[in-house]
């Protein structure tokens, strides 16, 4: 998955233009990432096709939650989704060979990597690029540190009981950033892979008429 600023980031700029509650839109957009802090597993709540892939089936959410994306929380999740699926299917190919167990560092060295190892380089990282992205899109967080506004259950993969967890964990991301020397990810690519993924996800809305 992309960070959770970068999935923030991607979400605040498209709903400069949607207008959508910006506290339900946000927290919907980090929200199926609480799979990993439930137990439940990444296939159900990211609706993908197989354990063996990171890329959500957008078809699959659309096919039961289209009728629903008039909702805030549900349009934050769908943006979550169409985020990662840029995310895993365009950028991270740039940077991790899966096939041959290579991942480049920002340096230009290649390391022969696969499993917990690629995903320590490229998680630990993260924390390199988040409080970076607060401050370049200039985001408000407040809604991470905010009473959790009401918002109906719709979304049958995820337990809104419970998701504060996730918003719980989001603030603590951003609180506990720091620099590692292992640097995997360009911020001018990251910053590109906003603005491509804003456009993108825009122009898919307005193909299905959600705005």
């Amino acid at each position: 998955m992309a960070s959770s600023m970068i999935h923030i980031a991607v979400c605040n700029e498209l709903n400069k233009k949607l207008k959508r509650d910006n506290s339900k839109i946000l927290i919907g957009t980090i929200a199926p990432d609480i799979s990993k802090l439930v137990g439940e597993s990444k296939v159900y709540t990211h609706f993908l096709d197989s354990k063996d892939t990171d890329i959500p089936n957008i078809g699959k959410f659309l096919a039961k939650y289209m009728d629903s994306l008039n909702d805030d929380f549900v349009l934050g999740y769908y943006i979550h989704l169409y985020t990662d699926y840029l995310w895993f299917k365009y950028f991270i190919p740039e940077i991790y060979d899966k096939e041959k167990n290579l991942i480049t560092k920002l340096d230009g060295t290649v390391v022969n990597c696969k499993g917990e190892m690629a995903i320590m380089y490229i998680y630990n990282d993260y924390t390199n690029i988040n409080s970076e992205i607060v401050k370049r899109y200039n985001l408000n967080i407040n809604f991470l540190y905010a009473k959790l506004p009401k918002m109906e259950s719709i979304i049958d993969e995820i337990d809104m009981n419970k998701i504060s967890l996730i918003v719980n964990k989001t603030r603590q991301i951003y609180e506990n950033s720091k620099v590692h020397k292992d640097m995997v990810f360009n911020m001018d690519n990251v910053d590109e892979f906003i603005k491509l993924s804003t456009e993108l996800i825009m122009a898919n809305l307005e193909e299905i008429k959600t705005i």
